[in-house]
């Protein structure tokens, strides 16, 4: 969820048949959505994403062989589809020291991320599987890094386009 960016109910849903290890493509057919719209996630091009798929994968085939169960699931509890995982959240921000926090912050830490990243915002929400920019929007929330960030990059901009950096001049009426 931190890296797709996809909610709760998508990543849970989850089946191997939806991962394509050759290709290195998750895919969510249209009409299992929330928007009901088809998605493709290409989780090759992240390591991180492409090993906890494997690891799963692993942990689905050897359960499967001790047990003689075809596990469909991408995440599961002994075999089992998983429906929540409220307990283990609430421990895992406990350990950390993250009180207050809820697994779909993980889709606004995703869209920040995409928009740090310079994805465009059409890429982005093709992503993360918004429909609308007015939505997409209230998850992207900007830091005050990101200010400083943007006008770093527009002072490197204006210093490409004149050799060096400007001259600047006041007005006096």
């Amino acid at each position: 969820m931190y890296l797709t960016g996809w909610r709760r109910s998508e990543v849970l849903g989850l089946r191997w048949k939806q991962v394509d290890f050759k290709v290195g493509c998750l895919r969510l057919e249209p009409g299992t959505t929330k928007n009901d719209d088809g998605r493709e996630f290409p989780f090759a091009l992240l390591p991180e994403l492409e090993a906890v798929l494997k690891d799963q994968h692993e942990r689905a085939v050897a359960l499967g062989q001790a047990t003689g169960a075809i596990i469909p699931w991408v995440f599961h509890r002994e075999g089992e589809p998983m429906k929540g995982f409220r307990k283990a959240w609430a421990r895992a921000c406990h350990e950390v020291g993250l009180h207050g926090r809820i697994p779909h912050d993980f889709r606004r830490t995703a869209v920040r991320n995409l928009e740090r990243a310079g994805v465009s915002r059409s890429v982005a929400m093709k992503l993360t599987g918004h429909k609308t920019e007015s939505v997409y929007r209230r998850y992207a929330i900007v830091a005050k890094s990101d200010l400083a960030e943007g006008v770093q990059k527009l002072a490197a901009l204006h210093q490409a386009e004149q050799g060096g950096p400007r001259k600047t001049v006041a007005l006096r009426g």
